[in-house]
């Protein structure tokens, strides 16, 4: 009776575990070193989950994403531990679930750690191996209690109760490079595995993935030999092939895209094992950009890098390697692009034709701009960026240093403001005939940027120094010297009374021209002291400066000039104690006034100046076509006022 019960008793439990288990829910160990583990970082189309069909029963605990050692949950990266990246088995199970029946899942159990050998996985020598590891892999072991064989084990007999392992996943062997005996080690820890686990080597075979190999400079790529021939010690084993897997740059780690394609592969020799044809499954390929041939580096490109360029219609081609990158975006002339991912950790864009001359530009991650690391940087919109010069012509060459003339410099002095009662900086250009006569003294020009700009805008993207270089040594202009201050609106405009005359933004420089920067020039520099040798001019909101200081100042200015000058509701019969008012006092005074602005500028005194002719003052003007408010318009407008000044 008690046998008879024994045997009742047997059968129901045999038949509850044969129910409880899914014969079409397929199981995959996987185990290994860096590359199973996923040096990656996985991408958008990585990150989409594959659906309920491919499951991860995780090794360790993963709080940020509600998962639980043991606990199935959908396959989606990191599939080793938390931060780590991208693996071979992400897009193994993606291509097996896409290439199997709808009615059969797919599970992954994953432990692998950075670094380890074999030895690291054999049972016997786990110990021993843990005592002696390096310090960073400490960590890692301990996530398995320092045994990451019997972790991976202990979670396959679990698997077992709700599905049948169908293979094994390995990719190791870097740490074992020419170790002669790597092969049997592997086999140790294969025959093992299917012991434990009560399974059949012609049932569960041993999927062992090659090493990056970078066109034959892979850093272990003394160990593709070794796998290879790892079949001739293992019968049921099959070698995943590498060949052509792009990799990272430290070319011992595959990137997002080498990964794809190796987990792939591991899945189309899967599913043929299976009997079933390989299908892929979609994969976003990058969309890659042409670069014509005739396209150039940009001349504002940081020496050495072969992007950002241009080609013959002004579309400019960035490139930047940010590997831990999601979406990059490059924010130029108002517009902003997409940049491509190219899967190895790059990005690329090109831009529809830009306007010819300077432009800022940001890339940008989640929000945040930063600047083109091959590119030089430029102060601007508040702050340091990047830029990009759309070449001119032969029509730009009044910019552009000449060979056969001599050239003066750009000099950068520091001085002490009382005004302020602080350090403070300016640029100043001195003409190439200055050293020569020790005792010739010259007139000034103070030369003042724009709003969010600072003092080293007028050279830097200006050019400044090649317009005054090329003016002079044509006898257009007569030498001069010129000085660029901050003139303190480098930080962004934070409102405040800003009528002409009693501007709030910026005034604080108005006592340190007249108080100390006038006075500093002269000192250190031969100039010429008087009003008649004094001019100042300005673009943008050093146009308003400029305004604000010559017309509350004539006594020390007798030039003036603006490049799209931001002077705005200005009533020319009231202003500036009706200055304008007494036009013959005005243009006695003032021997030359000069106005300039972009046909596409936001910022136009077509209107002023009409008002101002209308009154009966002199004023010189023109508007740069197809330029807006930019450098282009702006060096245009320094060119054509420069030859005017000193020559009374």
């Amino acid at each position: 009776m008690k046998k008879l019960f024994f045997l009742i008793f047997t059968s129901i439990c045999a038949t509850t575990n044969t129910l409880a288990q899914d014969p079409n829910f397929y199981i995959f160990l996987c185990f290994g070193q860096s590359n199973m583990e996923g040096a990656a970082r996985p991408e958008a189309q990585d990150l989409k989950s594959a659906g309920p069909r491919f499951l991860l029963m995780p090794a360790v605990d993963d709080l940020q994403r509600n998962r639980k050692m043991g606990e199935w949950c959908e396959a989606t990266p990191p599939l080793c531990r938390p931060n780590t990246g991208l693996t071979p088995a992400d897009w193994f199970g993606r291509t097996l679930v896409t290439s199997l029946p709808e009615n059969i899942k797919v599970g992954v159990i994953h432990v692998a750690i950075g670094g380890i050998k074999i030895q690291g996985f054999l049972p016997d020598s786990i110990a021993d191996y843990v005592k002696t590891a390096p310090s960073w892999m400490k960590g890692m072991l301990e996530a398995y209690e320092n045994n990451p064989y019997e972790r991976l084990i202990t979670l396959a007999k679990k698997a077992q109760k709700d599905g049948v392992i169908k293979g094994v996943l390995m990719h190791q062997g870097e740490s074992n490079t020419q170790d002669p005996k790597w092969a049997g080690m592997v086999q140790q820890v294969y025959d093992r595995m299917l012991g434990d686990l009560k399974l059949k080597p012609e049932e569960v075979p041993l999927f062992a993935g090659n090493i990056v190999q970078a066109d034959g400079k892979g850093v272990c790529i003394g160990c593709k030999k070794q796998i290879d021939e790892l079949p001739q010690t293992i019968h049921t084993c099959q070698v995943i092939s590498s060949d052509d897997c792009s990799n990272g740059p430290d070319r011992l780690h595959f990137d997002a895209a080498g990964y794809r394609e190796l987990g792939c592969r591991y899945g189309e020799a899967v599913a043929r094992f299976l009997g079933y044809e390989p299908k892929r499954p979609h994969i976003d390929m990058p969309q890659k950009i042409e670069v014509p041939a005739d396209a150039f580096i940009a001349e504002t490109t940081v020496p050495g890098n072969e992007f950002p360029k241009v080609d013959k219609d002004g579309r400019a081609y960035f490139r930047i390697q940010a590997p831990e990158a999601r979406k990059v975006i490059v924010d130029i002339c108002s517009k902003k692009y997409d940049m491509q991912p190219d899967g190895k950790g790059g990005f690329m864009a090109v831009t529809d034709p830009l306007p010819v001359g300077f432009h800022y530009y940001f890339m940008n991650i989640n929000g945040v701009n930063f600047i083109d690391p091959a590119t030089e940087t430029f102060f601007g919109c508040n702050r340091e960026a990047g830029g990009i010069e759309i070449p001119e012509g032969a029509e730009g060459n009044y910019y552009r240093p000449q060979q056969g003339i001599e050239h003066g410099q750009v000099r950068s002095i520091y001085y002490y403001a009382t005004a302020t009662q602080e350090w403070r900086h300016a640029m100043v250009y001195t003409p190439a005939e200055y050293e020569k006569n020790a005792k010739k003294r010259y007139p000034v020009l103070y030369l003042q940027h724009g709003m969010g700009e600072d003092e080293t805008g007028w050279s830097k993207q200006g050019h400044m120094q090649h317009i005054m270089d090329n003016l002079i040594a044509s006898k257009e202009a007569v030498p001069m010297i010129v000085v660029m201050e901050s003139g303190d609106i480098k930080a962004p405009f934070r409102g405040g009374d800003n009528r002409q005359g009693f501007s709030e933004y910026g005034a604080s420089f108005y006592k340190v021209m007249t108080q100390d920067l006038i006075s500093t020039i002269d000192s250190k520099f031969r100039t010429l002291t008087d009003r008649d040798h004094r001019a100042m001019a300005g673009l943008s909101w050093g146009g308003h400066q400029t305004f604000d200081l010559v017309l509350n100042n004539l006594d020390k200015f007798s030039y003036l000039g603006t490049f799209s000058g931001a002077i705005f509701g200005l009533d020319v019969k009231t202003a500036y104690n009706g200055v304008f008012a007494d036009a013959d006092t005005f243009n006695k005074k003032i021997h030359y006034m000069y106005m300039n602005w972009g046909s596409d500028d936001f910022i136009k005194s077509g209107d002023m100046v009409k008002q101002l002719r209308e009154l009966g003052i002199k004023v010189d003007a023109n508007e740069s076509k197809g330029t807006g408010h930019e450098w282009l318009t702006w060096r245009r407008g320094l060119h054509e006022f420069i030859p005017h000044l000193f020559k009374k």
